[in-house]
C-alpha cells in the first residue's frame, strides 16, 4: 500500500546496547551512562545502512529521549539523516518508564528494597515511589505519538528511543488498548538499533515495519 498523501511517518529507533543493559542497573534520567562500545557499533552499522540506501534521507526532524543512551544514538545517526546533532529535539515523553527512586539501583538491590511489581497482575502500581505505573507509561507514550503526529504533520520524524516505548506504541496504536488501561504487556524482543516505522494519516495509524535491523 502506498503512503497516503500528507501522511506523517514516525520511525522509532531503539538505542544501541547501553551500559545499563550490561551492568544490570536501572538507568533513568540521573544514572544512564550512555552506550557501550558494542552499542556504538550497532548504531554505526545502522547509520551506514541509512547513508547507503538513503531510505530516511528525507527526515526533517530527529528526536531523542532524555536518557543518555538515546541521545548518543541520535548523535551517531544524525549525519546519515543529513541532520546536525545539535538540532536533536529532546523529549522526556519518549523516555523509558520513569523508575522514580529506583533510578541507579542494580536490579538485585531493587528487589531487596522494594516489593517487585507484577505489571501483568497490577499494571496500575508504580514501579517504585516517585515512578510510573505501566498503565501511566503506556498512556504517556500514546499521547506523545499523537502529539508528534499532529505537530509534525506530513513530515518524516526519526526518534531515538527505547524498547518499552516501542512496545507501548504497539499497545496503544496497533492493539488499541484503551487510554487508562489496563494495558497488557506484549513482552516484545525489540533488537538494539532496530527500526519500527509508523504512518499516520486520515486513515489512522498503520505499522509499516518492526524490528528492522541493519543487516
Amino acid at each position: 500500500m502506498e503512503t497516503p498523501s500528507g501522511a506523517t511517518r514516525i520511525v522509532l529507533v531503539r538505542h544501541g546496547q547501553g551500559e545499563v543493559n550490561v551492568s544490570g542497573r536501572i538507568g533513568g534520567h540521573d544514572t544512564c551512562s550512555g552506550l557501550t562500545d558494542e552499542g556504538r557499533r550497532q548504531v554505526s552499522a545502522m547509520a551506514d545502512r541509512l547513508a547507503a540506501t538513503g531510505e530516511l534521507a528525507d527526515a526533517e526532524v530527529l528526536m531523542a529521549s532524555r536518557l543518555a543512551r538515546a541521545q548518543e544514538t541520535a548523535a551517531i545517526l544524525a549525519p546519515a539523516l543529513r541532520r546536525d546533532p545539535s538540532e536533536v529535539v529532546i523529549d522526556c515523553d519518549l523516555c523509558e518508564l520513569h523508575p522514580g527512586v529506583a533510578d541507579g539501583l542494580l536490579w538485585e538491590e531493587y528487589v531487596e528494597q522494594f516489593e517487585p511489581r507484577d505489571f501483568d497482575a497490577n499494571p496500575g502500581d508504580p514501579f517504585a515511589p516517585g515512578g510510573e505505573s505501566w498503565n501511566g507509561f503506556v498512556d504517556r507514550v500514546g499521547q506523545a505519538m499523537e502529539r508528534i503526529a499532529g505537530a509534525q504533520s506530513g513530515r518524516l520524524v526519526v526518534v531515538a528511543t527505547h524498547a518499552g516505548v516501542i512496545e507501548a506504541s504497539m499497545l496503544r496504536l496497533l492493539a488499541g488498548s484503551p487510554e487508562g488501561g489496563p494495558h497488557r504487556r506484549l513482552r516484545l524482543q525489540t533488537a538494539h538499533a532496530s527500526l519500527t516505522e509508523w504512518e499516520h494519516s486520515d486513515f489512522g495509524w498503520r505499522l509499516k515495519r518492526y524490528n528492522d535491523v541493519h543487516s
